[in-house]
């Protein structure tokens, strides 16, 4: 998420819930005119980031054609194979327009940005950001990964691990799975949200980018058999590709229809900021975050909410790499703890560590058939909130010079120690990045 859409996203609830998994739209909290006109106008340049989405890769695709024209003609003559891609290109671009088109028709509801019709459909009268242009390609990199079965490799590698977890600590034998209570913040196209809703739980994603929102939205609710739409999302790569074939390859979508295919446990998502919108203590059973905690200003401000809303004894599940979104972005602030920091900040807020990995290899977004493919050696963890633990925040000034190296000596697979607290709360804002890719 980038820095023009951090407070411009109003905190809205939408559910789906049991065989009918109907996403509808909660009534969204009474915002002043001045947030209202923000959030209004914050839409209005999502939409038209993706309404120009054909125009802003055509424009690349022309480029390319005018500098091939202006080559020497035998030049040509040996590009003639190349030319003839670049037309496939335009083709692909298209193709993905038209799902792009399709998906906001369909979203016109979910949307709700009333008043702010534009005359030029192309999106000409809002003002778009290359930024907003370039998430727009990446939404469809991030359909792929979550609803084809093209990327089931990444989901395996990303999600598998976190839903055996949860299944290992909430067994339908010992628990009544509907009332298992679990949040996903950074939901993104919601495909971990939904897998942990149809083994039962109630689920719930949480997600800040109008890009995820509107994406989310439509395949949750409004596709209506698996497979039916055809996107390349790979077809603004333009390195690294062994054959013309590769950078054109379709993926279809969705590999599962959530709408005939409805969840057997509650699912809801929230639109908002993660650390405004869940400030009430002691409300889930398990959090449960995939490549989500490094999309901080201030990590610490993550870990200490996720402590903060789980109920006691309740549980964290953390896959994923410390990328730091903000490390190196002009006029953002941001901290980047190692992980061996984070191992004893996460003791130091009161978790207990119950298990801890590192190496855990994952990909995100990539062309499964790209000459380069970037891989994370991503961390795996399970932290428990102590069954005793009350309201509020370990104070970490009890922790002197002995029990910090004590701490820090417990090793991966340590066992935290239970602290006094102090009640706490954060307003710091956080962007879901796309820098994953």
């Amino acid at each position: 998420m980038n820095n023009t859409q951090k407070a411009s996203c109003s905190h809205n609830r939408t559910s789906a819930q049991g065989a009918s998994n109907n996403v509808s739209t909660a009534d969204p909290p009474i915002l002043n005119p001045e947030e209202a006109e923000a959030d209004r106008k914050h839409m209005q340049k999502i939409v038209a980031a993706l309404r120009y989405y054909q125009k802003y890769c055509f424009a690349r695709v022309n480029q390319t054609e005018i500098y091939l024209n202006s080559l020497p003609k035998r030049h040509q003559d040996m590009l003639v194979e190349y030319r003839n891609h670049l037309r496939v290109i335009r083709d692909c671009i298209h193709e993905n327009q038209a799902v792009i088109k399709k998906m906001l028709r369909d979203n016109v509801g979910f949307m709700d940005i009333g008043g702010s019709e534009q005359k030029d459909k192309d999106g000409y009268n809002t003002k778009i950001d290359q930024q907003d242009l370039e998430h727009a390609q990446s939404t469809l990199k991030l359909i792929a990964r979550d609803w084809s079965t093209s990327c089931a490799e990444e989901r395996e590698q990303s999600y598998k691990p976190i839903i055996d977890a949860v299944e290992e600590f909430f067994k339908p034998d010992d628990y009544a799975l509907n009332e298992v209570k679990i949040l996903v913040p950074g939901a993104g196209l919601g495909r971990l949200t939904y897998e942990l809703a149809c083994r039962g739980y109630e689920c719930e994603g949480n997600e800040f980018s109008y890009f995820m929102l509107i994406a989310s939205h439509f395949v949750l609710n409004l596709c209506t058999e698996e497979n039916k739409y055809t996107l390349y999302p790979w077809v603004h790569q333009n390195v690294n590709n062994l054959r013309m074939s590769h950078q054109v390859a379709p993926i279809r979508f969705p590999d599962i229809c959530p709408a005939k295919n409805p969840p057997k446990g509650n699912i809801m998502i929230a639109a908002g900021d993660f650390l405004e919108v869940y400030t009430a203590p002691n409300v889930y059973d398990c959090v449960a975050t995939s490549f989500f905690i490094d999309c901080a200003n201030n990590i610490v401000d993550f870990i200490e909410t996720i402590y903060r809303i789980l109920k006691p004894g309740g549980i964290w599940v953390n896959l994923g790499p410390l990328l730091y979104h903000f490390s190196d972005i002009h006029g953002e602030n941001s901290i980047e703890p190692t992980y061996e920091n984070l191992e004893l900040i996460i003791r130091m807020v009161g978790f207990e560590v119950l298990r801890s990995q590192t190496g855990i290899r994952t990909k995100y977004a990539q062309n499964p058939q790209s000459m380069l493919k970037s891989e994370y050696e991503s961390l795996f963890w399970i932290c428990r909130k102590p069954t005793n633990a009350v309201d509020g925040i370990a104070d970490s000034s009890q922790y002197d010079d002995d029990n910090v190296e004590d701490v820090q000596n417990t090793g991966a697979n340590g066992v935290g120690i239970s602290n006094n607290h102090c009640a706490g709360r954060y307003n710091n804002g956080y962007r879901n990045a796309y820098q994953h890719q």
